[in-house]
């Protein structure tokens, strides 16, 4: 004979496992959409915003070993030059300073990503100082009697 009727703790129990199996799926749910944030959004946005200041970084060095090249013996030379404006939807610094070896660098960072370039050996002759961003139009300014 077959049994229409459940018992009362027969439906309290599938109400308890429908329950458990919920909650344990929206856990994983929350979880994975934090992991998906940090996997598949910032990690690629950080390997492209080093790879963007890898080149904003050369850029600037190519610019200022240029002017190095064309500096007068006497006199003043100044260019100006654009640089992205932000990278992935971002601002960065770019700061011109003694790195970690004798060599002078150009460290272009925001936050946790940051990329050094070595400015072409000119470092031991000629002192490279300063910090900008993306925005508006920057310039490279050479003194021959130097600045304070």
């Amino acid at each position: 004979m077959m049994r229409l009727h459940t018992t009362d703790e027969e439906g309290v129990s599938n109400l308890v496992e429908y329950m458990i199996i919920s909650g344990i799926l929206v856990v994983l749910l929350i979880v994975m959409t934090f992991a998906v944030n940090a996997i598949f959004m910032e990690g690629p946005s950080d390997r492209l915003a080093y790879h963007s200041f890898t080149d904003i970084g050369n850029g600037i060095s190519t610019r200022i070993v240029d002017v190095y090249v064309l500096a007068p013996d006497n006199g003043s030379i100044v260019t100006a030059f654009d640089i992205p404006d932000d990278v992935a939807g971002q601002d960065y610094q770019v700061s011109l300073d003694v790195g970690h070896t004798a060599d002078q660098q150009v460290m272009v960072s925001r936050d946790n990503v940051m990329s050094e370039i070595s400015i072409a050996g000119i470092g031991a002759t000629m002192g490279v100082a300063g910090d900008t961003t993306g925005s508006g139009v920057n310039r490279i300014t050479y003194n021959s009697e130097g600045f304070e």
